[in-house]
């Protein structure tokens, strides 16, 4: 019985040691936090060119298994996630408005993968600004850091 309680409490220690290992902060510049600030400000100016296929080429993983998620939809697929993109603002009579991301915060998940949270806004000529929440998850590719899966919630 003693011997299964040390066991016990050995393995607890080791579990709360890779949990706050696991959790630790880029602080920006640490394991790849300001490359993953470069590729939001890179697809933040590849959209206010009015360039959705730079915007998407920036940043997201060009693979069917990349996701989406917003609006109450998920979108599975870095083509249909375009197509999205392009029919929702890129299409004939429809403003793509410029965009602007506050409060970027990247964190550090493990060696080859991370997350960038922040704020998202796009100002129109035509309509009310709109303004948003999201969250993107990054994995490391031979080619560089790429974006896996983006939440983005819509604010109120």
């Amino acid at each position: 019985m003693l011997a299964s309680m040390k066991f016990s409490a050995a393995g607890c220690v080791v579990f709360v040691c890779l949990l706050l290992g696991a959790c630790r902060s880029t602080g920006g510049a640490r394991d790849g936090g300001d490359e993953l600030l470069a590729i939001c400000h890179a697809q933040e100016a590849a959209w206010n060119a009015r360039d959705v296929d730079g915007f998407m080429a920036a940043g997201y993983w060009n693979s069917p298994d990349m996701n989406f998620l917003s609006g109450g939809s998920w979108t599975k697929g870095y083509q249909p996630t375009l197509e999205r993109y392009r029919a929702n603002y890129a299409a004939s009579g429809k403003e793509m408005g410029k965009l602007s991301f506050t409060e970027l915060d990247a964190q550090t998940l493990g060696a080859d993968a991370s997350f960038v949270r922040g704020k998202w806004r796009l100002d129109f000529e035509a309509k009310p600004a709109i303004w948003g929440l999201f969250t993107l998850v990054f994995r490391r590719f031979p080619e560089g850091w790429r974006i896996v899966s983006d939440h983005t919630s819509l604010g109120e």
